[in-house]
């Protein structure tokens, strides 16, 4: 059995109290779930996409509240499964276009920018073989190894990935956004450059800063909901959300949960043996 743990989150709210202040507000009608790193990890995912449908309609029902599913980015690489995982992501593109789901935004990590800069150029971007790329070969039947620099092996590789890689996957990777911005929270990969408007954040901070940025107590322009840099447990400050939890690693995938004033925690916990 799937366990799913659901935690509050409660720090930026007491500082508001603290501070006589009105805390972060989700925008009026939406529940937002944003979920952190996959990886490879579709068992999770999928674990993770039926707590959060649980969740809703055990909440709302049938009241009149847009669900809306932020995916932060990093779908792909280092776990077994990322052709698994980019086919339910496509199904759920599809069906958000067409108003048969809920509304789902997917942002652009790291790991999709360098499969992409891999077919692009595979000698300059070998190293994606090393973190995570040799995985996702394999999930698409390609057999590759780690420390490949050959460059007629690594044009070998990309020529099989470009063959096997499905159109849909490959337009879903092309059409990746690099920030949303929703109410009093702005969703990244990684975080951003703190001092500099969101608007002119660079798409390279976007997807892999980590410092200044994680050790930083300003005070941004929004709440920053981010993955990129795992956490033992979803970490909740006054500034930002931090909800990689490690997937790959740990087996447990986590989301975000913010609707109004209010905003919690959910984690799914892997199979033992899966």
């Amino acid at each position: 059995m799937v366990s799913v743990f659901h935690r509050a989150l409660s720090s930026i709210t007491r500082l508001a109290q603290r501070q006589n202040t009105h805390g972060p507000e989700a925008p009026n009608g939406q529940c937002i779930y944003a979920i952190g790193d996959i990886h490879g990890e579709r068992q999770c995912l999928d674990s993770l996409l039926a707590a959060i449908s649980a969740d809703f309609h055990q909440r709302f029902n049938e009241q009149d509240v847009r669900k809306i599913i932020i995916f932060l980015g990093d779908y792909i690489d280092r776990g077994p499964d990322s052709r698994g995982v980019l086919d339910i992501l496509c199904r759920l593109a599809a069906e958000s276009r067409a108003g048969d789901g809920p509304a789902c935004r997917f942002l652009c990590g790291n790991h999709e920018t360098a499969l992409l800069d891999f077919l692009a150029d595979p000698v300059a971007e070998a190293e994606w073989l090393s973190y995570g790329g040799a995985e996702t070969l394999a999930s698409y039947g390609i057999r590759a190894s780690t420390g490949i620099t050959a460059p007629a092996r690594c044009r070998a590789l990309r020529d099989s990935l470009a063959e096997r890689l499905p159109e849909a996957h490959r337009t879903f990777l092309d059409q990746l956004e690099p920030m949303v911005v929703l109410g009093d929270y702005a969703f990244v990969h990684a975080g951003i450059r703190p001092g500099i408007a969101l608007e002119r954040q660079r798409p390279e901070d976007l997807q892999r800063i980590r410092e200044p940025f994680l050790s930083s107590h300003r005070r941004h322009p929004k709440v920053i909901v981010h993955g990129h840099t795992p956490v033992a447990e979803a970490q909740i400050l006054p500034n930002r959300i931090a909800v990689d939890t490690g997937a790959y690693a740990t087996g447990s995938l986590s989301a975000a949960n913010l609707y109004g004033l209010e905003a919690k925690i959910l984690t799914v916990a892997r199979r033992p043996g899966y």
